[in-house]
């Protein structure tokens, strides 16, 4: 009879050409692995740290688009995205998403969750600057550009979709340049059309080339459409979030530098437009069309760059700028200084009654950016602090459309109703505003102490 341990071995591999041919699977693995390693897995790799997920709750106020007898607050939860820009913990988004928000919460990608502050947002791009706290740097976005965009090319959306954090789906560019009216009151004339998914939750995420640069913002989604999308190319968004930051680092220094809009074709510097007679930058030598190449050491290739240099500054504060004037390299020596205060605008009974400076807008100007019934409003272009406008909410950027029954297409309609004889019964006078996308109201407690003056005569413009 056979050896039966004999005959098993025969059939079975022995342990030494086991392992001999380990070393072929391995191989084999690890080129499965190197295979699955996209250009679409290394691009979100690559900007998936530096994208941020936006909750809050919203209190919408009535507006008169609403049927008869229906009135008082609504809440609704709110969602969105963000890119972080500065390794500080500074964000863009849309200001849509954050607008309203009571708490902003962010949740970054390590999932920690922390309370945002709005810094500056900029109404007419629907951009906005926030910024959280955190306890140690993060990573800041790739940045591209959206000069050399081709129809065709390959674009991720990365986004809260839904609520879905961290969502990516893919596309190509459809179309650039495209003008979407996305409500009454939101009107964008230089959008990028994409077929990448996007839904709500996206506004406010990157959108991404295959090479994992940043080259829009997601802003919107037609509704009933498929494969219709839109962002802000980033081009414009970088500029906008320069201006935004500049306004939020003169808070606490001055330098008297107005940046030139970026060539994003070059990239390699920040041009200077003009500079303060008076400012910092003016005494330390520095020149209209000068290229600031470097802030103490730290490369600058745009305005964005020149600003983040800025942010968090002190008067007093010296920085080392390299400079390229005609083809030369210059190195100058900026001392910040405390911003000068800005000349009080003139007596109003608006800015006197109401603590509101109010700018009347063009026909042409408020027709193209608010499509809606009204026929006009105004700008509101500073608020006092403790003022009855300021308790009521109202900020910089909001439009005036309505007081009481009548419009307020100009100054000498609100100067009309602060000054009626039967404003006592009037008041507080209701008011009607238009934010963002939205058609807001409330109501402005006026002391009678201050309106007890000669009524004027002064043409006027009922509600239609």
């Amino acid at each position: 009879m056979p050896d039966r341990a004999a005959h098993h071995s025969e059939h079975r591999p022995s342990l030494a050409a086991a392992l001999a041919a380990l070393p072929l699977l391995l191989v084999a693995t690890a080129a499965a692995s190197e295979m699955r390693q996209t250009a679409v897995v290394k691009a979100i790799k690559r900007v998936a740290p530096a994208v941020v997920n936006i909750r809050g709750e919203k209190t919408l106020a009535t507006n008169l688009a609403q049927p008869a007898g229906v009135e008082g607050p609504k809440r609704v939860n709110g969602m969105g995205s963000g890119v972080v820009i500065d390794s500080r913990g500074y964000i863009l988004t849309n200001y849509h998403v954050v607008d309203g928000v009571r708490e902003i919460q962010v949740t970054m990608h390590d999932k920690q969750r922390y309370v945002a502050m709005l810094v500056a947002r900029d109404l007419e791009t629907d951009l906005a600057l926030i910024k959280v706290n955190l306890p140690q740097a993060v990573a800041a976005i790739p940045i591209g550009t959206s000069s050399d965009l081709m129809t065709g090319e390959s674009v991720i959306a990365v986004g809260n979709a839904f609520g879905y954090e961290d969502t990516v789906t893919t596309g190509i560019v459809s179309a650039q340049h495209r003008a979407v009216q996305i409500s009454d009151a939101q009107f964008y004339d230089d959008l990028i059309q994409t077929d990448a998914p996007i839904n709500p939750g996206n506004s406010g995420g990157p959108l991404v080339n295959i090479d994992g640069e940043m080259i829009g913002i997601n802003v919107a989604v037609r509704a009933g459409a498929t494969g219709i999308g839109f962002a802000i190319p980033v081009d414009k968004a970088v500029s906008v979030a320069a201006s935004l930051m500049g306004s939020a680092s003169t808070n606490r220094a001055w330098h008297g530098v107005q940046p030139a809009p970026d060539a994003p074709a070059s990239l390699s510097g920040m041009k200077v437009a003009a500079v303060d007679k008076k400012g910092p930058a003016a005494q330390s030598g520095l020149l209209p069309g000068d290229m600031v190449t470097a802030v103490d050491g730290a490369e600058v290739k745009r305005a964005l760059d020149f600003q983040r240099a800025m942010l968090e500054r002190k008067a007093g504060d010296k920085l080392a700028l390299t400079v390229r004037r005609d083809g030369k390299s210059l190195m100058l020596s900026l001392e910040l200084a405390n911003l000068p205060e800005a000349p009080q605008p003139p007596p109003t009974p608006a800015w006197e009654l109401l603590g509101m400076e109010l700018r009347p807008l063009a026909p042409a100007e408020f027709k193209q950016k608010y499509q809606t019934r009204y026929r006009g409003g105004l700008m509101v272009v500073d608020v006092r602090p403790r003022s009855p406008a300021a308790d009521e909410g109202i900020h910089s950027g909001d439009v005036l459309v309505g007081m009481h029954i009548w419009e307020t297409i100009s100054l000498d309609n609100v100067a009309y109703i602060l000054s009626r004889p039967d404003f006592s019964s009037i008041n507080p006078v209701k008011f009607f505003i238009l934010r963002g996308s939205e058609l807001r109201y409330g109501y402005l407690p006026v002391s009678m102490k201050t309106t007890q003056q000669q009524p004027v005569t002064m043409k006027t413009n009922r509600q239609q």
